[in-house]
């Protein structure tokens, strides 16, 4: 699986002088729907976590494509790769590409959305996590960012991608007696909660947490 071409298109539009301008903008916009009036440092912090969730991408694939190896997932993680990696190259997604950062916020959210279905799943018929970063909390975060009617489009992309893959069969394939003592028996499967969250406490003075 090569991630140059997604690296390479986060770098760009990340890199961008407007990026953060465009940020400080949708924030503010989606703060002052949830009838908040946001202060300078406050949309920094948004600002900052939404650059990184869309610049883990590529390294959450990568550890997911090595974590699925080592539980006999590959083929079905690579299917969903292969659908994630499509999605950041298509002409016609939901928020368009030209509109520099904000143009990725979907391309991260399926990457991101469909790793962490794929990691829910094994973990409900193992009790292993496939992966220690829980990225379900900076999803919900961002799902609030992009907002109506695209999430939910996205979330029908996500949906039909892990159905596609066949993702439930495959690890419900893994659940048998004797690969629950195998999983058991592996070390460098995570058999502990989640380790890398992605810091969303911060942005509730924004109005994107839970309510």
């Amino acid at each position: 699986m090569d991630t140059s071409t997604i690296e390479a298109k986060i770098a760009e539009h990340c890199g961008e002088r407007t990026a953060t301008g465009d940020l400080h903008d949708l924030l503010a916009v989606v703060a002052e729907r949830n009838g908040i009036q946001p202060d300078e440092p406050e949309l920094e912090r948004g600002t900052r976590f939404v650059i990184g969730y869309v610049e883990q991408v590529p390294y959450m694939m990568k550890i997911a494509r090595t974590a699925a190896a080592n539980v006999g997932l590959q083929q079905a993680m690579g299917h969903i790769l292969e659908l994630v990696s499509s999605y950041w190259v298509q002409d016609r997604d939901v928020i368009p590409d030209h509109l520099g950062i904000v143009g990725l916020l979907d391309d991260a959210y399926c990457s991101m959305t469909s790793l962490q279905a794929v990691s829910d799943h094994f973990q409900l018929q193992t009790g292993k996590y496939l992966f220690p970063d829980d990225l379900s909390a900076a999803n919900r975060v961002m799902r609030k960012i992009i907002g109506e009617p695209y999430a939910s489009e996205l979330d029908r992309f996500v949906s039909n991608a892990v159905n596609e893959a066949g993702i439930m069969q495959a690890v419900k394939s893994l659940a048998s007696p004797e690969k629950r003592k195998h999983f058991a028996s592996q070390a460098n499967i995570w058999n502990h909660g989640p380790a890398g969250e992605m810091p969303v406490e911060t942005l509730a003075d924004l109005g994107l947490l839970e309510d």
